[in-house]
């Protein structure tokens, strides 16, 4: 049983780890579109989506044992935590290609109007 719950915490830090990173990334992404730097804008956000298959493979691991093992519980409050950071960058990631595409809009605008 302590082998599992140490398991679980090191697959729950593992997805706040990847998380995060890809949430710093997303964030590095929009602050490099506000000031017209677009390519590294763009390297960012691979970046991100880099973070994210390795949060999504932790979490999908651990969906397969709960399949596999429907009669044992996984559900802990630092991994309730680690799905809260997962959604939360997610969150982050679409809104920064919404941002970096208005960006990319108002930097062509000013581009012509000078």
């Amino acid at each position: 049983m302590l082998e599992e719950q140490e398991e679980l915490q090191r697959i729950s830090f593992a997805i706040i780890l990847h998380s995060g990173n890809a949430r710093t990334c997303a964030m590095e992404a929009i602050k490099l579109a506000k000031v017209n730097r677009m390519e590294a804008a763009q390297g960012k956000m691979e970046e991100a989506d880099a973070e994210f298959i390795k949060a999504h493979h932790e979490q999908t691991g651990l969906l397969h044992k709960e399949i596999n093992n429907p009669n044992e519980q996984y559900m802990s409050i630092i991994l309730a935590h680690a799905q809260d950071h997962l959604m939360m960058a997610l969150t982050v990631k679409d809104l920064a290609l919404e941002m970096i595409e208005v960006y990319q809009r108002l930097n062509k605008l000013e581009g012509a109007t000078k």
